[in-house]
């Protein structure tokens, strides 16, 4: 009686571990900012995306791709050459996400890695063209402009695929070692002509104050010749006119006139 009891329990306990295991790979989780295809063995890849949550599948028959539908960001390095052939090297960073009802075109098409396959061959592409429009100076001048191109194309160009981008922006350029060298000889070139214009102008001014001064020198002497010491005189007249005025005008300085002294209570 307790063996068939037993025996009757194991099979109870055998089913049920069946059926769990059963029930356990019916349902798969989608997290959040996650969208999952279903790839049917029979029917191939559904065209419904399912949202986040628990779901059931068929076992065996059906299987859950999930893809990450939130924004990532990627670098892409470019070395590309510009309108007066300078290379120029360019690194790209794009914030991207796959458009959610477009997932299962993309996972047919292109496959699970879409943003490997994608991103780098139509950056460069993007970017290659761009880049051809401006020569070296302009690049480094109008870089907003250049970059608010890149990105009108790169977003227009990332939707045929079934992308989104919501951020590009050029985090590094630079050009190869030639231009830089001949930047640098130029900036040296252009402060030693202003280091010597700088020169010839401090030189004219002194050939100028110098003749300015010998000028003078020659009204005085000429002056003093005609007029005798009554020149001196009355530059010293007016000196001391001047003078006067001045301590006049100041705070500090009290006038007494001769023999009042018993104003200060002194004895005559």
């Amino acid at each position: 009686m307790a063996a068939k009891i037993f025996e009757t329990v194991g099979k109870l306990g055998l089913g049920l571990a069946i059926a769990g295991g059963v029930v356990n790979s019916a349902l798969y989780n989608v997290d959040a900012g996650h969208r999952a295809v279903i790839f049917d063995r029979f029917r191939g890849v559904q065209d419904i995306v399912v949202g986040e949550g628990t779901h059931f599948l068929i076992p065996w028959v059906q299987k859950p791709i999930i893809f990450d539908c939130r924004s990532r960001p990627r670098n892409v390095p470019v070395i590309t050459g510009s309108k007066d052939l300078q290379n120029v090297n360019i690194t790209l960073r794009i914030l991207f996400r796959p458009v959610t009802v477009q997932l299962p075109r993309i996972y047919t098409t292109i496959g699970e890695d879409y943003d490997e396959r994608v991103l780098p061959s139509i950056t460069t592409e993007i970017l290659k063209s761009v880049v051809a429009r401006f020569d070296a100076g302009e690049l480094i001048t109008q870089r907003e402009l250049v970059s608010r191109q890149v990105s009108e194309d790169l977003t227009e160009r990332a939707a045929t695929f079934g992308l989104i981008l919501d951020d590009v922006s050029l985090t590094h350029l630079t050009f190869g070692k030639e231009f830089t060298e001949a930047v640098e000889m130029k900036q040296v070139a252009q402060q030693e002509a202003e280091r010597v214009e700088k020169a010839e102008q401090q030189k004219k001014a002194a050939i100028i104050s110098a003749e300015g001064d010998s000028k003078a020198a020659e009204l005085i002497a000429n002056s003093l010749a005609s007029a005798g010491d009554g020149l001196i005189e009355l530059r010293k007249l007016e000196a001391a006119e001047d003078i006067a005025y001045q301590l006049s005008r100041s705070r500090n300085i009290t006038y007494l006139p001769s023999g009042q002294s018993v104003l200060l209570q002194l004895p005559q």
